[in-house]
C-alpha cells in the first residue's frame, strides 16, 4: 500500500491531502493499526461491485470464514453468501442490490446463527463505489427492546392503576351512597317518611333506572304500588305470584342477553320493557312484606356509574328491608304502648300525654280545648246477665262508634274498664256539650248482635270539662269532668252535664 498523505496544516506545514480525512501523513503500518482498534468492521466496494479493502475485523463480527471474503470477490457472491448463511433472505439480497444500484445510503439488520444482531450500515463513495460497515448491535437491540418491554409494562401497569383507582372510587361512591341511605332509612319515624327518602335516593343513585316498590296490603293477598321513580308504569296492586323473586324467595336478575323469563308485573305494564332488571324480595324479620323492582336503561352517565348494578341494588334492597322491619318494630311498639289491645282506642297514658301537650299549645295560643269522661250505664249488672264476651263486644262497639263519628284530631281513649275519655283539641265549652250529646244519641242507637241474639240497648252517661273553663291545671280539669260523669248518673244515668252545672246545680236533661 503507497503512503498515504493527507490535507492538514500542521505548526504551519502543508502536507498531503485526502477528502474527508485531516491527519498528517500516516503509513499503512499506522492505518492498519486504527483498523484493528475499531469496533466495526470495514469493507470497500468499487463502482464494478468488487471488493478492494477490508479489515479483518469484519471477520469477527460476520463470524466469517477468511474463505468467505477477500479482495476481488464480487458483491453478488458476497451477499449470496449471506443468503445461504440464513442471514438474509431473498428479499433483503434484492432490497440490497437495489440499494446499491440507487447510489444511495442505507441500512439494515442481519441475525447471525448465533443470536448476534449486525447493523449494516452502506455510504456511496464518489468514484461509484461504496463503503460498508458492520457493527455488533446486539447489546444495543436487546437494551432498546428491554425498554420498549419495560415502557410497555409501565404503561400497563399505569392503565390497571387507573382502572383500580376508578374502580374505587365507583366503590366508595357506592359506599358513601349506602350508607347516606342507610342513615337516613333508619331515622325514619313512619313508613311515609321512609317512602319519601328512598324514592329520592333511588332516583339518584341509580340515576339511569326506574323502578317500583310494592308492600303487601293488610290482607297479605296483593302487593300494593307505594312508590315508583323514572318513567315507569306502577301498578296499583300485583299479585305475589307474578314475581318470580317473590315465587322463588331471593333475587332474580333478568337479561334479554341469557335464559331468563319476565315477570307477569313486568309483562303487563303498558309499555313493557326488554332492558335488563332485578326483583328483590323485601324481607322483615323473616317475613316477606314487598318487592323492590328495578330496571337498567342502556345509557349510564359516568357520573353515576356502577360497577355492579344487579348488586348495588340488592345491596338496597337489604338496606330497604332493614329500615322497613326497624319502623313497623318501632309502630308496633308504640301501638302496644299507647293502644288499648281490646278497643284499639288510645289508653290512659297516651291521652294524659296529649292532654299535657294541648295544655301547653293552648296556653301558649290563649285557646280552649275540651274533653268529654263517659262510660256505659249499668255495665257490670250487663257483665253479669250476659257475660264477659258480651261486654267486651259493647265496649268494641261503643270506640267503633266513637271512630266514625269523630275526626282523627281528637283523641280516643279507653281510660279504664268502661271509662272513656275524649279529648277535642281547639273546642270551647259549648262545642264540648254538642259533640258530648251527639255522641250519647249515636251509641244509644247501636244494634249489638251477640251469638245470633240482639243485645239490650246501650247507653252512656258523660261529663263535660274545657280549658280554661274549668282551670288551668289537668287534674282540675279531669276532676271536674269526672265530677259532672257522677252527676249524670246521680241524675238518672244515659245524660250529658257539663262542669257548670256543678256550680248552679242544673242538669242538662236529653
Amino acid at each position: 500500500m503507497n503512503k498515504i498523505v493527507i490535507q492538514k496544516a500542521i505548526n504551519e506545514d502543508k502536507v498531503g491531502w485526502a477528502k474527508g480525512l485531516n491527519s498528517i501523513s500516516m503509513d499503512p503500518e499506522f492505518l492498519g493499526q486504527v483498523a484493528d482498534g475499531m469496533e466495526q468492521g470495514v469493507l470497500v466496494w468499487d463502482a464494478n461491485g468488487l471488493c478492494t479493502m477490508y479489515t479483518d475485523r469484519v471477520f469477527d463480527v460476520l463470524e466469517m470464514r477468511p474463505a468467505n471474503l477477500y479482495v476481488g470477490i464480487e458483491r453478488s457472491v458476497f451477499l449470496d453468501g449471506a443468503l445461504s448463511r440464513g442471514e438474509l433472505d431473498q428479499g433483503a439480497v434484492d432490497k440490497t442490490q437495489e440499494c446499491f444500484s440507487r447510489k444511495t445510503p442505507f441500512q439494515f439488520d442481519r441475525l447471525l446463527r448465533s443470536g448476534r444482531i449486525i447493523s449494516t450500515a452502506a455510504r456511496p463513495l464518489v468514484d461509484g463505489g461504496y463503503v460498508v460497515t458492520f457493527t455488533d448491535v446486539t447489546q444495543q437491540r436487546q437494551e432498546s427492546t428491554d425498554l420498549v418491554a419495560a415502557n410497555e409494562a409501565a404503561e400497563l401497569a399505569q392503565t390497571k392503576l387507573l382502572e383500580t383507582l376508578e374502580k374505587e372510587k365507583l366503590r366508595q361512591y357506592e359506599a358513601s351512597m349506602l350508607a347516606e341511605l342507610g342513615d337516613w332509612l333508619q331515622t325514619c319515624k313512619s313508613l311515609n317518611e321512609l317512602y319519601i327518602v328512598l324514592k329520592e335516593y333511588m332516583r339518584q343513585m341509580i340515576g339511569d333506572s326506574r323502578g317500583e316498590l310494592y308492600i303487601y296490603s293488610n290482607s297479605r293477598d296483593v302487593l300494593d304500588g307505594v312508590i315508583s321513580w323514572g318513567e315507569t308504569d306502577i301498578h296499583d296492586h300485583i299479585k305475589a305470584d307474578a314475581c318470580w323473586a317473590l315465587r322463588r324467595g331471593r333475587n332474580y336478575s333478568f337479561s334479554p342477553q341469557k335464559i331468563s323469563f319476565d315477570c307477569s308485573h313486568v309483562q303487563d305494564q303498558e309499555t313493557p320493557s326488554s332492558e335488563d332488571y332485578i326483583c328483590v324480595p323485601i324481607i322483615a324479620h323473616g317475613d316477606t312484606v314487598g318487592l323492590l323492582h328495578i330496571q337498567f336503561l342502556e345509557t349510564t352517565s359516568k357520573e353515576k356509574c356502577l360497577r355492579r348494578p344487579h348488586q348495588f341494588a340488592a345491596q338496597c334492597g337489604e338496606l330497604i328491608s332493614l329500615a322497613i322491619a326497624n319502623v313497623k318494630l318501632r309502630d308496633e311498639l308504640h301501638h302496644q304502648s299507647t293502644r288499648d289491645p281490646l278497643t284499639g282506642l288510645f289508653n290512659r297514658r297516651h291521652f294524659l300525654e296529649s292532654l299535657r301537650n294541648e295544655l301547653k299549645l293552648q296556653a301558649r295560643k290563649s285557646g280552649s280545648f275540651g274533653v268529654i269522661s263517659f262510660d256505659a250505664d249499668k255495665f257490670k249488672l250487663f257483665n253479669d246477665n250476659h257475660g264477659h264476651d258480651a261486654g267486651d263486644m259493647v265496649l268494641r262497639a261503643i270506640s267503633d262508634a266513637m271512630g266514625t263519628f269523630l275526626s282523627a284530631d281528637e283523641v280516643l281513649c279507653r281510660y279504664g274498664g268502661e271509662e272513656f275519655m275524649v279529648l277535642l283539641p281547639a273546642a270551647t265549652h259549648d262545642q264540648a256539650i254538642q259533640v258530648a250529646e251527639v255522641l250519647r244519641e249515636r251509641i244509644q242507637d247501636l244494634s249489638i248482635s251477640y251469638v245470633g241474639r240482639i243485645l239490650p240497648t246501650v247507653t252512656i252517661s258523660c261529663g263535660v270539662a274545657s280549658y280554661p273553663y274549668d282551670g288551668s291545671q289537668i287534674q282540675d280539669i279531669l276532676k271536674n269532668a269526672d265530677d259532672a260523669l257522677y252527676r249524670a248518673k246521680k241524675d238518672g244515668r244515659n245524660r250529658v252535664v257539663d262542669s257548670s252545672a256543678l256550680r248552679v246545680g242544673k242538669t242538662q236533661d236529653v
